[in-house]
């Protein structure tokens, strides 16, 4: 049986599972679309997965049975994987891809391999310094892969591999903060402090921060807890007499930034992509349990160039973080150079870049036209490297 001439190529992109394999997804999922073509996004079953996506307009949405390989749960993984390749194999026969992007996490590997079958160009893009093992495994069967740390180069055994940052949604950018705190019940003139451990919370960041609320400067919080501990929080700062806004999950990330004088996150990667873009003065309490540690390292990259402060979730005072906050929001030379640190690790044409790269490779036109360099891009202005 022929399939029908399809004028537009379509590309698949495997990105479920979390919040920051997810996002930087949709975000080169807009720049295909606007560029013609047709994009389905692959994701998992889990529940931030399928919230995330109400947004995603004009494109196919299909679940994988994927699940993670945690605590050792190998039959069950191996299971889920076998079920995702042949659910990848169906959607593909049924619409022959001409390109797949993986953007990590444990929905990738199973389109991809399931592409390569169909004659589809497959690419992979990473956020951390540290690669996941899924694009570990994924890198040397992938046309090109494409990362957002230099550092990560050398971690992964691909052809090509390009420099591009990590692609953040075009409603990241700079904004008028008392506008955003008056759209989430916050007073517009007061200075804001966002504490967020991620898509799901993060327990021990939550903690870290109600430890020091007494001794904190004297503003009002935005405080993203997940589910598991709102009530908790919620609690904390209503016997504490402080003004707070307390929610356990935000979807409009880029309203909670923008309000935001200064904030307290997790370090994925997608993350401090958004902080970057935000120029949003941070401290960063990487999550000691992350696979290869790689929050830590990404944090670490995010001080060393004088664009985050890093806290150790276990070794950090009361003391220590309450004076760290009001640095961040009180002392104007810290927070000046740290935003002008931030600026070098804002990418805005990554997205743009990765997508121009997709379809340069089907034979759909050439990608934009970029510098080569190994550094974070300074100023707006892309650069990428590629490493044979």
């Amino acid at each position: 049986m022929n399939l029908p001439e399809n004028p537009k190529p379509f590309v698949a992109i495997a990105c479920g599972g979390t919040g920051g394999h997810l996002f930087p997804g949709l975000a080169v999922a807009a720049q295909l679309r606007q560029r013609g073509c047709e994009v389905a996004l692959l994701i998992s079953p889990k529940e931030v997965d399928q919230q995330a996506v109400k947004s995603a307009a004009g494109m196919e949405i299909f679940t994988l049975p994927a699940v993670g390989l945690q605590n050792r749960n190998y039959f069950s993984f191996a299971r889920s994987f076998w079920k995702s390749y042949r659910a990848a194999q169906a959607i593909f026969k049924a619409h022959r891809p001409a390109a797949v992007l993986a953007m990590g996490g444990f929905t990738s590997a199973p389109p991809v391999l399931a592409a390569r079958r169909f004659g589809a160009r497959t690419f992979l893009h990473d956020s951390n310094t540290i690669p996941g093992k899924a694009n570990r495994f994924l890198a040397r069967r992938v046309d090109e892969a494409f990362i957002g740390f230099p550092e990560a180069a050398a971690r992964l055994r691909a052809k090509k591999i390009f420099v591009t940052g990590t692609p953040v949604r075009p409603q990241f950018q700079l904004r008028e903060a008392a506008a955003c705190r008056t759209a989430l019940g916050l007073d517009p003139e007061r200075p804001t402090i966002l504490v967020v451990g991620g898509s799901q919370g993060a327990s021990g960041l939550n903690d870290l921060i109600l430890s020091a609320l007494k001794l904190a400067p004297p503003v009002q919080w935005l405080h993203l807890t997940g589910a598991k501990d709102f009530e908790k929080v919620k609690a904390a700062y209503a016997a504490a007499g402080l003004k707070a806004v307390v929610k356990p999950f935000l979807a409009e990330m880029d309203l909670a930034l923008g309000a935001a004088t200064a904030c307290v996150s997790r370090a994925g990667a997608s993350s401090l992509a958004e902080i970057a873009a935000m120029r949003l003065p941070s401290a960063l309490v990487p999550l000691p349990t992350a696979a290869d540690n790689h929050q830590w390292s990404n944090a670490l990259a995010f001080e060393q160039t004088g664009a985050a402060r890093l806290l150790d979730q276990k070794n950090s005072p009361p003391e220590k973080v309450a004076a760290l906050l009001a640095a961040l929001v009180n002392d104007e030379a810290v927070r000046l150079k740290m935003q002008a640190a931030l600026a070098q690790w804002h990418t805005p044409a990554a997205a743009e870049i990765i997508a121009g790269n997709i379809l340069s490779a089907i034979g759909q036109g050439a990608g934009k036209p970029v510098r080569s360099g190994g550094q974070p891009a300074t100023g707006g202005e892309i650069k990428l490297r590629v490493v044979t």
